[in-house]
């Protein structure tokens, strides 16, 4: 069966939130728990450190070979956005609020 999937050009971050909902739905993935999600999450973002160490040099076991941080952070990225869609989060507007909140904030670097 030929993916009905389309992301259009430039699209906004709620249009990344739509096509996963989307995708997820032509997948069958719809409606998993948010449990399951968060483990997926969490094991791409393993997946991400792997690629991040093997792309400093650093040792990686044979079978991360095939990790590229790209594909890891698209992958990570999926998944936040099937958590933000799971709880109604529109992403832009959190970032924003949460941006605004933070430009009032006094950061102290670590040492």
């Amino acid at each position: 069966m030929e993916s009905k999937l389309h992301l259009k050009e430039n699209p906004e971050l709620k249009d990344f939130q739509n096509y996963i909902a989307e995708m997820l739905e032509e997948r069958g993935f719809a409606g998993q728990s948010i449990e399951k999600i968060f483990m997926l999450f969490t094991e791409e973002c393993g997946e991400l450190a792997k690629a991040a160490r093997k792309s400093d040099g650093m040792h990686v076991d044979g079978n991360s070979e095939h990790f590229e941080v790209a594909h890891e952070l698209a992958d990570v990225f999926n998944y936040l956005l099937d958590i933000a869609n799971y709880f109604n989060v529109d992403l832009e507007q959190a970032f924003r609020e949460k941006e605004e909140m933070n430009k009032k904030r006094t950061w102290q670097r670590p040492e």
